[in-house]
């Protein structure tokens, strides 16, 4: 499933109320209705993030029915960095209720992941190590520990469609916030070809 940033557009909200896209929530952005599809982003890479504001928003009342994960604060390229914001923030996100991801970022490996703590795989990382062998590694040990796996960043057919091939169960981006009459088709163009491919896999 594709987990769009722009539901102020009537098209979007009617793909959001069909469950043909999510929803990838920032803080006090992009508020999910009940009954959508969504996860929590942690907003951590805005220049006015702060974290109570991100623990109060996180205890809302968000509709939790949906929610299919929060993501627990992380550091852009930086894997150790990202560790130590887990072993702080992980249990405060574990406390409020809800599923966690793990944003694994530059120089993650399988034996340095939280496996025994996290819900959601969530591979993050700057574009070259996102597209380099290590992430696919990671994915297929994700996988293999029934762990589900999330791609962020995802604004192109061929990047969808190339983790959708590895088996990876959500990704999101801002792909709908240009040009939404022109793009939702398209998007939704990408989610048919991977499930035409996947009956024909099967058939």
């Amino acid at each position: 499933m594709y987990l769009c940033t722009s539901p102020s557009y009537p098209s979007v909200q009617a793909a959001l109320d069909s469950h043909l896209l999510g929803l990838m929530c920032q803080p006090e952005t992009n508020h999910p209705r009940p009954k959508w599809v969504w996860a929590a982003d942690n907003g951590c890479f805005a220049a006015k993030w702060k974290e109570g504001r991100w623990l109060r928003w996180l205890d809302s009342g968000l509709p939790r029915g949906g929610c299919l994960f929060a993501t627990v604060p992380d550091v852009l390229g930086d894997h150790e960095r990202t560790l130590e914001r887990w072993e702080r923030y992980a249990p405060m996100v574990r406390a409020l209720g809800y599923p966690l991801a793990f944003v694994a970022q530059d120089g993650a490996s399988e034996d340095a992941v939280p496996w025994d703590g996290l819900d959601v795989l969530f591979i993050g990382g700057t574009t070259r190590w996102k597209l380099g062998p290590e992430v696919k590694a990671l994915i297929v040990a994700a996988q293999t520990r029934g762990k589900r796996v999330h791609i962020g960043r995802v604004n192109s057919q061929g990047r969808f469609l190339a983790f959708a091939a590895l088996g990876c169960d959500t990704a999101d981006g801002t792909y709908l916030a240009f040009g939404p009459d022109t793009n939702l088709p398209n998007l939704l163009g990408w989610i048919r070809h991977h499930a035409t491919q996947l009956t024909l896999e099967y058939s």
